[in-house]
């Protein structure tokens, strides 16, 4: 098993930057969705991005965004990856890479095998997707709700892109998580916080210890 790239999403502070990436964190989100808890301004996230910047990979993450926030995200933050949460089409996806030229990363809510045949159709469109669950009926948000999908859909399904699992994450089921659908990368929030938004340094250092226990694992002969 491969160790997989560690997304650390909703961040908002200096302080909680500087301990995810110190505990091997290689991409860190920033949440420009005004319902979210964790939702930053786009110059505020662009201090805190030109803080990380090249010690991991930065993530602007936008839900349904028009190109106007779009382009205010961009240029107040100039994330290195775009993320969309939305319904974004794959022509909207298309659109959206050719007028900011970077990468994006495509989410996915799933919970049935329906869900998932939809994928395909961002092959070649998509630089990487992430597979969340469906948020409960009253959720607001559409992610960042702590709630897993059944990891069995991804059974037998070969990626094309590479992809972030999320969708519950924490210390105690990352391990199982990564067993059970060997992803390229996981993406985790609210698995590591105490409070909607709360990051918690204790929960931080519980889930990649838990993802190195996982691979050391993994990697002891049988």
């Amino acid at each position: 098993m491969k160790r997989p790239a560690i997304k650390i999403c909703g961040l908002s502070s200096e302080d909680t930057i500087d301990h995810v990436i110190r505990r091997g964190a290689s991409h860190v989100g920033f949440i420009f969705f005004e319902k979210s808890p964790r939702y930053v301004e786009p110059d505020v996230a662009g201090g805190l991005i030109n803080h990380v910047r090249g010690r991991a990979k930065t993530v602007a993450v936008s839900v349904d965004a028009d190109n106007e926030l779009l382009e205010e995200i961009v240029y107040a933050a100039r994330p290195d990856m775009l993320q969309l949460h939305g319904h974004e089409t794959p022509d909207r996806v298309m659109t959206i890479k050719a007028l900011f030229g970077l990468p994006v990363i495509k989410a996915f809510s799933l919970r049935t095998p329906e869900d998932l045949a939809r994928v395909s159709d961002y092959d070649g469109v998509a630089d990487h997707l992430l597979f969340d669950a469906k948020p409960p009926a009253n959720a607001t948000l559409p992610g960042g709700n702590g709630v897993t999908f059944d990891w069995r859909l991804l059974a037998g399904w070969r990626p094309t892109i590479p992809y972030f699992l999320s969708g519950g994450l924490s210390a105690e089921n990352v391990a199982a998580a990564l067993h059970e659908t060997g992803a390229q990368g996981l993406d985790v929030s609210s698995g590591v916080e105490s409070a909607p938004g709360e990051k918690d340094p204790e929960l931080i250092r519980a889930f990649f210890a838990a993802i190195r226990q996982a691979l050391e694992a993994d990697a002891a002969p049988a």
